[in-house]
C-alpha cells in the first residue's frame, strides 16, 4: 500500500514539475525587403490568447510561456499576416520576416487616409504617434492631450485665456479653427467647444495619433486647411486589459483614469472613465489663478458586435462634464467683495454618440457606414456678462473601399450639420445653422515599385455658402536604400462662424453674428514637399532624418474688426494670410537609447496689413531635444524645448525662452510608478512680463505667449492587474 502511495506522490510531483516548466522569450519581427525592425507589430499566441506588440527594436517580449509547441500569428500595418509554429524553449533566435502586402484587407487601417497600406507606401505625409509614446505623454499630462500635440514639430498650443486655460491648436502658424480634430474618424470637436476641446480629451484610452499637416479636405471636408489630427481609440482584444492610473501634482491637481476592454467571439466591450480635480493655483502669489479651479468627469463606453469574420459594428457614447473657474483667488475661495470680484467660469457638458458598421463584401472590397450626433452645452460667465449656448452637430457617411494589385479606391458621400443656439435671453442672438453635403473619391496608384501617385476630389455644397470643389494630388518616390520623398498639395475651405481665437479672447462680448450675405467662406491652397532617409549604421545604431517644406495661403480670411458703436463684426481680409516654413526631424537610436532632435521655421505673414507683418504670437524659430532610455524595467526621458521671440498684437517683441522636463518610470509585474518634473526650470510668462494688469476689480489680461503655470511636479501609479509585459 505504501508503494502505491509513494508512486502516486511521485506522479503528482512530476505533473506539477511539468506544469511549472515555462520560459520567458523574445520574438523579433523584421521586414523581408530591407531587414528593418517593425515597431508596433502584433505577435499573438492563439491557444494561450496572449499577445504583445513589438517595441522600437522590433521585439515582442513574453513571460511564463509553457514549454512545448505553440502556434503564433504575426501581423502589422498592411504586411501579409504570418502564421507559424515555434518550439519553446528554442535553441535559435526567434526572428521572423514579414512581407509587404499593402492591399490586404485584414491589415490595420490608418483611419485618416482609410488605407490598408503602410505609412511608407502612402503618398500623403502622415505623422504617426503610437501607443508607447502616448503612454509617455499620458504620464506627463494625464488630464488631456495638450502634451502630445505641443511636442510635435511645428504645432503650437496657443492658450487664449489665463482664467479658463482655453487652448487652441496652431499647425504651421495658422489659427486653431483651421485644424480639424477627429476622434476615430468622427469630427466631434470644434465650433463652440473648440477652445475647451483640448482640455477635455484624456489620452489614456487612445491607441494612436495620426497627424496630417497641410490641406486635408478630400476625405473629411472643410476645416482642415492647416491639417487634421485623428485620435484613434483602443479596441478590445481577446486578452483582457485593465489600466488604472492615479496622479497627484504639487499644484494640488488629482487625476484618476480607468480603462478596461475585453472581447469574445461575438461581442466586445471597452469602458473608460476619468476624473480630475484641480485647486485654483497661483504660483506668483499675485491674487489671480494661473490654473483654474477645475472639476472634470469623462466617460466613454463602447459595445462591439462581430456577427461574422467579415462584419463588425460598434456603438459608443462619449460624455464630459467640466466646471472651471479662474480669476481672483479671494473670490473663488471666499466670495466677492468690493475689490475681489473678477472671475471667469466655464461650465460645459458634452455628450456624443458614434455608430460604425463595417463589412467586407469580397476579398478586395468593403463597405462602411458611420453616424455621430454630438451635443455641447457651455455657459461662460464673467462679471456683468454671460454667454450661454448649445451646439448640436451631426455627421453621417457611407463609403466604399476596393483594392487591386496596384490600385486602391475609396468613394463615398456624407452629410454634416451644425446648429448653434444661443440662450433666448441673450441681447445678441447669434444662432447659426449650417448644412453641408459632400461626395468624394480618392485613388492610390502604384506607378512602379518606386513611384506611387495619390489623387482625390471632393465636391461639397453648403446651403448658404455654395459649392466647393476640392482637388488634391500627392506623389511618393521611395527606394530600397531607405530614401523617400513626397510632394503634394490641395485646396481647402472653412465655413465662417463666430468661434475664433479673437472672439474667445474677449469672451464673445459685443461680437455680432456672422452676416452670411456679406461674409464669404475662407478658401485655401497649399503645397508640402518632404525628404526622408533612414538607415541602420549597425545592429545597434539607427539614424533617420525628415525634412519638410510647406506653403499655405488663405484667401478671404475671417477677421474680427471693431465698429464705431462699440461692437465687433466679422469681415473678410482684403489680402492673403500666407504661411511658409520648414520642419526638420532627426532621430538617433543606440541599444536602449533614443535621441530626437527637431527644428521648426514658421514664417506666417498677414498680407492684408501694411508691411505684411509676422502673425502675432507665432515664434519664427522653435527647436527641441528629447533623450529617452527604455528597458524592461525603466523608462527615463529628458526633454528641452526652445521657443523663439514673438510679436504681440501691438507690435511689442517678446523674449525667447527654454523649458525642460524630466520623467522617470519604473515598471513592475503588475504596473508602474513614475515621477515627472515638467518645466522644472520654472519658465513662465510672469518672469518676463505681467500676466495681469490693474485695476484689481476689473483686471486686464495681456496676450499669452509663454507657459503660465510654471514648474509642475507629479507622482503617479499605473496598476495593470493582468500584468505588465515590459517587466521580467
Amino acid at each position: 500500500m505504501n508503494k502505491y502511495l509513494l508512486s502516486l506522490k511521485l506522479i503528482l510531483i512530476l505533473c506539477l514539475s511539468l506544469k511549472a516548466q515555462t520560459s520567458d522569450i523574445q520574438i523579433k519581427v523584421i521586414t523581408e525587403a530591407d531587414n528593418e525592425p517593425l515597431m508596433g507589430a502584433t505577435v499573438y499566441f492563439e491557444a494561450l490568447e496572449k499577445g504583445a506588440v513589438t517595441n522600437f527594436d522590433g521585439i515582442a517580449e513574453f513571460t511564463e510561456i509553457p514549454d512545448g509547441q505553440h502556434q503564433i500569428i504575426i501581423s502589422f500595418l498592411g504586411f501579409e499576416t504570418f502564421e507559424t509554429t515555434i518550439q519553446i524553449p528554442s535553441n535559435t533566435e526567434l526572428m521572423f520576416k514579414l512581407k509587404e502586402g499593402g492591399n490586404q484587407l485584414d491589415a490595420v487601417v490608418l483611419q485618416s487616409t482609410r488605407s490598408t497600406r503602410t505609412v511608407r507606401k502612402i503618398p500623403t505625409r502622415i505623422e504617426f504617434i503610437g501607443a508607447e509614446e502616448l503612454a509617455e505623454k499620458a504620464i506627463m499630462n494625464p488630464t488631456n492631450i495638450s502634451m502630445v500635440l505641443r511636442e510635435s514639430t511645428g504645432i503650437q498650443m496657443q492658450q487664449t485665456s489665463l482664467s479658463s486655460g482655453s487652448t487652441n491648436i496652431r499647425i504651421q502658424g495658422l489659427d486653431g479653427r483651421y485644424t480639424q480634430l477627429l476622434r476615430d474618424g468622427f469630427p466631434l470637436y470644434g465650433g463652440f467647444s473648440s477652445g475647451l476641446s483640448i482640455l477635455q480629451i484624456p489620452p489614456l484610452d487612445l491607441q494612436q495619433f495620426e497627424i496630417i499637416k497641410g490641406s486635408s479636405s478630400t476625405l473629411y471636408g472643410g476645416g482642415a486647411i492647416a491639417g487634421l489630427v485623428n485620435m484613434v481609440s483602443k479596441t478590445p482584444d481577446f486578452e483582457p486589459a485593465l489600466d488604472i492610473m492615479l496622479t497627484q501634482t504639487q499644484a494640488l491637481g488629482s487625476t484618476a483614469n480607468v480603462f478596461y476592454s475585453k472581447r469574445n467571439e461575438k461581442f466586445g466591450v471597452s469602458l473608460y472613465g476619468s476624473g480630475h480635480y484641480q485647486k485654483a493655483y497661483d504660483p506668483e502669489d499675485d491674487g489671480f489663478s494661473n490654473l483654474p479651479k477645475t472639476t472634470s468627469i469623462s466617460f466613454n463606453p463602447k459595445l462591439f458586435y462581430y456577427p461574422s469574420d467579415k462584419t463588425m459594428l460598434w456603438f459608443g457614447l462619449n460624455g464630459t462634464y467640466d466646471d472651471r473657474i479662474g480669476g481672483d483667488i479671494t473670490k473663488i475661495e471666499s466670495g466677492a467683495d468690493g475689490i475681489h470680484q473678477y472671475t471667469e467660469e466655464n461650465n460645459s457638458k458634452r455628450l456624443s454618440s458614434q455608430f460604425v458598421y463595417q463589412t467586407q463584401l469580397d476579398s478586395v472590397s468593403s463597405l462602411e457606414f458611420k453616424n455621430s450626433v454630438s451635443f455641447f452645452d457651455r455657459n461662460l460667465t464673467v462679471p456683468d456678462f454671460n454667454f450661454d449656448g448649445k451646439q448640436t452637430n451631426t455627421f453621417t457617411e457611407i463609403s466604399y473601399n476596393t483594392a487591386s494589385e496596384n490600385t486602391d479606391w475609396i468613394v463615398g458621400a456624407n452629410l454634416y450639420t451644425s446648429n448653434f443656439d444661443e440662450n433666448d435671453n441673450a441681447p445678441l442672438q447669434r444662432d447659426q445653422k449650417d448644412v453641408t453635403f459632400g461626395a468624394f473619391a480618392n485613388n492610390i496608384f502604384d506607378i512602379s515599385d518606386n513611384w506611387i501617385l495619390e489623387t482625390g476630389l471632393r465636391a461639397d455644397y453648403n446651403t448658404d455658402f455654395g459649392f466647393f470643389p476640392l482637388p488634391r494630388i500627392s506623389l511618393l518616390y521611395k527606394n530600397n536604400s531607405g530614401f523617400s520623398s513626397r510632394i503634394g498639395g490641395g485646396l481647402g475651405y472653412k465655413i465662417p462662424d463666430i468661434f475664433t481665437e479673437e472672439a474667445e479672447y474677449i469672451n464673445f462680448e459685443n461680437v455680432l453674428a456672422i452676416d452670411k450675405s456679406t461674409v464669404d467662406a475662407e478658401r485655401s491652397y497649399g503645397v508640402n514637399f518632404d525628404l526622408n532617409y533612414q538607415t541602420r549604421l549597425s545592429d545597434e545604431i539607427g539614424f533617420s532624418i525628415n525634412q519638410l517644406f510647406y506653403v499655405t495661403a488663405i484667401n478671404d480670411g475671417l477677421l474680427l474688426n471693431s465698429t464705431d458703436n462699440g461692437f465687433f463684426q466679422f469681415e473678410n481680409a482684403s489680402d492673403k494670410i500666407f504661411s511658409k516654413g520648414s520642419e526638420t526631424n532627426i532621430k538617433f537610436t543606440y541599444k536602449d537609447f533614443r535621441w530626437f532632435l527637431n527644428y521648426a521655421f514658421i514664417d506666417t505673414r498677414l498680407n492684408y496689413l501694411e508691411g505684411n507683418p509676422q502673425k502675432p504670437l507665432t515664434a519664427k524659430h522653435n527647436a527641441g531635444s528629447v533623450i529617452m532610455y527604455e528597458s524592461k524595467k525603466w523608462r527615463i526621458g529628458y526633454e528641452t524645448y526652445y521657443t523663439g521671440k514673438q510679436f504681440l498684437s501691438n507690435g511689442t517683441e517678446t523674449t525667447d525662452f527654454v523649458t525642460m522636463g524630466l520623467m522617470v518610470m519604473r515598471n513592475f509585474k503588475l504596473g508602474s510608478v513614475f515621477v515627472n518634473f515638467e518645466n522644472f526650470t520654472d519658465r513662465r510668462q510672469s518672469r518676463f512680463s505681467p500676466l495681469v494688469l490693474p485695476p484689481h476689480e476689473n483686471p486686464v489680461f495681456p496676450e499669452i505667449y509663454a507657459p503660465t503655470d510654471g514648474f509642475i511636479f507629479s507622482v503617479g501609479l499605473i496598476i495593470k492587474p493582468f500584468g505588465n509585459e515590459d517587466d521580467d
